[in-house]
């Protein structure tokens, strides 16, 4: 399949936030968006520059992230297919607090504010449906903050690995970014995420070949994560 030549409707179809809308309504948002293509390491946006709508990821990885004063930085987000960011400034009406990145070749779509607007005006259960996915961006934020203070560094790391395992049984993933990026993603140093992947490996609870992981036994892994 020619990835350059995704249906933009039908994609946006399969996208929860479009999912209930009807053709016409589609080809109207349609309308209001932009394929963007970024190439591996290319910025999508930097801190500070204004936002005019929100960008949905059609394939590839976006990653979030924003740089203290010493200049480390700090990754808030890597985002997926299907996925969107941007939301919440589009309706405040601020410019970007991050800087986007792209991880791999990906090809987004950016939704024009007023293209948004138009329907929200014409349809109170669409209006439903943007409140509905800003609360989910704002509880995974929350849950962030609690993992960060009140779980240690080795319950994050098997949170994370643990996310989208099936109950019982055996799990094989592969790591999305490099071990510095999900380093950061999680608040830990390098060093210190290096440190519980080779413990957790020591004590056999996984086994790991550069991003490739393989997680013999879900349920005892999950013990470590409190």
């Amino acid at each position: 399949m020619d990835k350059s030549r995704i249906k933009v409707q039908a994609f946006l179809s399969k996208v929860p936030l479009f999912a209930r809308l009807r053709p016409d309504e589609l080809d109207r948002i349609a309308l209001g968006t932009t394929k963007v293509r970024v190439e591996r390491g290319e910025l999508v946006f930097q801190r500070g520059e204004p936002c005019v709508g929100f960008h949905i990821v059609m394939y590839g990885q976006v990653k979030l992230s924003f740089t203290s004063a010493s200049g480390a930085e700090k990754v808030v987000e890597l985002i997926g297919p299907g996925h969107s960011f941007g939301e919440a400034l589009m309706f405040m009406n601020k410019p970007y607090i991050v800087t986007a990145q792209a991880m791999e070749d990906t090809m987004l779509l950016h939704v024009a504010k007023p293209a948004i607007f138009r329907e929200i005006q014409g349809d109170p259960e669409f209006a439903c449906a943007m409140l509905a996915g800003l609360s989910m961006r704002m509880h995974s934020l929350m849950c962030d903050m609690e993992s960060y203070t009140l779980r240690s560094g080795t319950q994050r790391v098997v949170g994370y690995l643990l996310k989208d395992c099936e109950e019982g049984g055996s799990s094989e993933l592969t790591l999305p970014a490099t071990k510095a990026v999900l380093a950061s993603r999680l608040n830990l140093t390098p060093e210190h995420f290096s440190r519980i992947m080779a413990d957790l490996s020591a004590r056999e609870l996984i086994a790991f070949k550069g991003r490739k992981i393989t997680i013999p036994d879900v349920e005892k892994l999950k013990t470590c994560a409190g």
